[in-house]
């Protein structure tokens, strides 16, 4: 069994879930004959990719092979309430299941389930939504055995697919072969290809209506945004992912007094203090537009950008999948996974052996976050000026 799992006690816990679960479940699989997947039998597909945001945004290629695949299924894409809106008016997707598992979204243990004022999903009313419905083919695009266990187990499906490199792999009706690591986009479409999908093209992104877009043209004009600028992106959801301040401070001055680039800022409003203590260490004034953006009109804002700087965050899988030139700053977390996928792109990150067995939430680095500290300026500096030259600017 490979594993794909960092965290120590997860991979106990995981690999110890695997050999009860697989002794109790022997003796029902003697009596289940392996069936081929027939597409002509597949009406309804559900495609469970839960989190998180950026996570979610890499499954979009998935959705145009699958309909491809199976022309006539219904396809349902299952994810967090957080990624939901990235999805709205794709036109391979029938419909959006929005729920935050509680296995991955802990902070919501402890708070109301409510969001823009209405009720959360609970577990039990997810459950009778999906029960009630009938999928021929589940897809959990994650290979975790919580998601398998919770979500794709208790539906009565025909076909039921995924990976085993998260455990729960006896739970499904098909395993879907490990390559070895890879970018995670690829770690999706693998998953098509199995289904005997074809892969011509990549497409993925925020498909914006032409009212969004003229809406974001609008807002640009609004606030005093002309082109080009360069957007950028100083927060993150892992701490250990974020930059220094002060080089955040540092760079984006760079940027408008070297390059003569507008700057627009494009935090969310957790970012708040962080990006006012940053401000005030600023001698240029950027366009702060922190908390002012929703996640569609993020994107909205990155497509007229001419360039976009940030760290392994999920706003930068928006502009890579809008083919949006990207400057990412890595540090803990692994490029060869999540690095802004086939675009023009430049990742600056620095050479430390920890980084391939560190799981992005503990720094064991005998100097803190010496991975991230290790990048300067510069470095990121002339990333920008490289790209600029690449993209003919």
């Amino acid at each position: 069994m490979q594993y794909k799992i960092i965290n120590r006690k997860k991979l106990i816990a995981t690999a110890a879930a695997d050999m009860i679960g697989g002794i109790l479940h022997a003796p029902l699989k003697l009596f289940k004959r392996h069936r081929d997947i027939d597409p002509q039998q597949i009406n309804t597909i559900l495609v469970i990719r839960t989190a998180y945001i950026g996570d979610a945004i890499m499954t979009v290629p998935i959705l145009k092979p699958l309909r491809a695949g199976f022309p006539n299924a219904e396809i349902s894409f299952l994810t967090s309430s957080g990624a939901a809106p990235a999805l709205e008016t794709n036109p391979y997707i029938h419909d959006i299941i929005a729920y935050d598992p509680l296995w991955f979204y802990a902070p919501y243990k402890k708070r109301k389930y409510r969001e823009n004022g209405k009720k959360r999903k609970t577990y039990p009313a997810l459950m009778r939504e999906l029960r009630g419905r009938r999928f021929d083919l589940v897809i959990e695009a994650r290979g975790d055995i919580r998601d398998i266990l919770m979500l794709v187990r208790p539906l009565d499906a025909r076909y039921k697919v995924s990976y085993d490199v998260g455990g729960g792999g006896f739970l499904l009706t098909h395993v879907v072969p490990y390559g070895g690591l890879r970018h995670k986009v690829e770690y999706h479409l693998d998953i098509a290809r199995y289904l005997g999908c074809p892969i011509t093209e990549i497409e993925w992104g925020v498909y914006l209506t032409k009212e969004e877009k003229a809406n974001t043209r609008k807002f640009l004009r609004d606030n005093s945004i002309k082109k080009p600028f360069i957007a950028v992106h100083p927060g993150v959801r892992i701490p250990l992912k974020k930059w220094q301040l002060e080089k955040y401070a540092e760079l984006y001055d760079a940027i408008a007094r070297d390059l003569g680039m507008r700057v627009v800022i494009t935090a969310s409003n957790k970012d708040t203090d962080y990006v006012k203590a940053m401000l005030r260490l600023m001698r240029t004034t950027p366009v702060d537009l922190t908390g002012r953006l929703t996640l569609r009109e993020l994107a909205g804002v990155l497509s007229e950008s001419l360039l976009f700087v940030c760290n392994d965050s999920a706003p930068m899988h928006i502009a890579a999948s809008m083919g949006v030139p990207v400057v990412a700053v890595f540090g803990p977390s692994k490029s060869i996974e999540t690095a802004p996928y086939g675009n023009p792109h430049r990742v600056v990150e620095k050479d430390f052996p920890c980084r391939d067995t560190c799981d992005e939430n503990t720094c064991k680095h005998e100097r803190f976050h010496a991975c991230m500290k290790a990048i300067e300026v510069e470095d990121v500096l002339t990333a920008i000026k490289d790209l600029l030259k690449e993209v003919n600017v």
